[in-house]
């Protein structure tokens, strides 16, 4: 298990490019096996998450080559279904989350799929069963083996149909839209994400031969067609990655400039930290944050204290909660902070609380933070990162803390986030992995 050794205190200064979107990434690669041709994909992150589904389609019988930098090309023309029979392949999904939506596309192309209970962050529970009954809509059947934790689904015949989700998830809007991509007649998705990354899929699939329409809304249509050929796509800039280099910028009192962000494509973000006190420059697609002695959380009108909640698109991403938290401590005045989504993603504030930070855990949702204005400094400690998000907000208290810190467990924080430790030791911290 490795630990990032991390000396506090230090300013930070330069240009940083976010990378690629891990959960776009997850959705396109797993898109590649809808098709025989070849996918070319750019900006794809080098992350731990990321490598381990690359290295899982690679074993299915996908052709992988990686073209340099951060461009890979894919052939499924020889996928071998025989694979997910065996215990390699259960092994392999069951230790990646992502993995789930390997479903869709096999289910669009060869009619059947085999898949373990998936792995992933322990934050919370996080069901299937949109997935599931997506599917069931389009006329799957399937079967879950209890004793090994085996999902089997027959689609041989899938056909359209209109479903209304009971909860707008982002991978299983996925993963029903692929399966639906190839089914017979027209499917209606109401109540679907509409994140950016999903409409990155829909133009992908659009671009191979798919006729998805409502692309960007909540009401999706989808004619079903025989066959999807090949394209290229390039992957968003990763959003939490532009949220968390914000934060950090401002817990740091760093001046900062994030390069290629695409702004149009970050929705509440900035506001969001403006009201955090937060100052930035739009300088075309780059974002500047100047150094800044002071913040100061806003109050809603009538002068009561500022909530921030997370929300599905286009409310604020659940992954950037923890960032928000973080940086409070150190702001001028209060906010509560409301994880609705996933009920163990505040359970890392006791390392805060123990680095000096002033914060109530109400209960498994909520947590008031109390921002001490700087005037008291949080103070270095040994913790263990819970999970990726979590993992890069004790990363930043680190950094703006006094005195030497020790993150145990960076392998979480490797899942998420590309070689952090060298890209941030290029702004001037001072971080050792050991």
């Amino acid at each position: 298990m490795a630990s990032f050794v991390i000396e506090g205190g230090t300013k930070l200064s330069g240009e940083i490019t976010p990378q690629g979107a891990k959960n776009e990434a997850l959705q396109i690669l797993c898109a590649v096996l809808i098709t025989p041709e070849p996918v070319t994909l750019h900006k794809v992150p080098d992350i731990r998450d990321v490598n381990k589904l690359i290295e899982l389609l690679g074993a299915m019988g996908v052709e992988v080559q990686f073209l340099g930098g951060e461009s890979y090309r894919f052939c499924a023309k020889n996928v071998n279904i025989d694979y997910l029979e065996t215990e390699e392949f259960r092994t392999k999904a069951s230790s990646l989350r992502g993995s789930v939506m390997i479903l869709g596309p096999l289910l669009a192309r060869f009619g059947k799929a085999k898949i373990s209970k998936p792995g992933g962050d322990k934050i919370g529970r996080r069901r299937l069963d949109t997935h599931f009954i997506g599917f069931q809509k389009l006329g799957a059947r399937f079967l879950y083996e209890a004793e090994t934790g085996m999902y089997h689904i027959d689609a041989s015949q899938l056909k359209g149909a209109y479903m209304l989700l009971e909860e707008a998830s982002v991978t299983g809007t996925a993963n029903i839209l692929m399966a639906a991509a190839m089914a017979n007649g027209k499917t209606t998705i109401y109540n679907a994400a509409c994140e950016p990354y999903l409409q990155q899929l829909c133009a992908m699939l659009n671009r191979m031969g798919a006729k998805i329409t409502g692309v960007g809304s909540n009401l999706l249509h989808i004619e079903g067609v025989d066959s999807l050929g090949g394209t290229e796509h390039t992957m968003l800039p990763d959003m939490i990655e532009i949220g968390s280099f914000i934060g950090m910028a401002a817990m740091t009192q760093s001046e900062i400039t994030i390069k290629d962000c695409r702004i149009d494509q970050l929705g509440l973000i900035p506001d969001t930290f403006r009201k955090m006190g937060v100052q930035m420059e739009f300088r075309g697609d780059d974002i500047f944050i100047p150094g800044q002695d002071h913040y100061e959380i806003e109050t809603f009108i009538d002068g009561s204290i500022m909530t921030i909640a997370d929300a599905i698109w286009p409310g604020l991403t659940p992954d950037l909660l923890s960032i928000i938290l973080v940086m409070a401590t150190q702001a001028k005045g209060t906010v509560l902070v409301h994880q609705k989504m996933f009920e163990s993603r505040l359970f890392f504030v006791d390392k805060l609380i123990d680095m000096g930070a002033q914060i109530i855990l109400c209960d498994p949702h909520r947590a008031t933070v109390i921002g001490l204005n700087r005037q008291q400094k949080l103070k270095g400690i040994r913790m263990t990162s819970p999970d990726i998000r979590a993992g890069q907000a004790l990363l930043i208290a680190a950094l703006s803390a006094e005195g030497t810190s020790v993150i145990d467990n960076v392998e979480q924080i490797d899942r998420g986030y590309q070689h952090i430790d060298q890209r941030l030791n290029a702004l001037g911290a001072k971080i050792q992995r050991q």
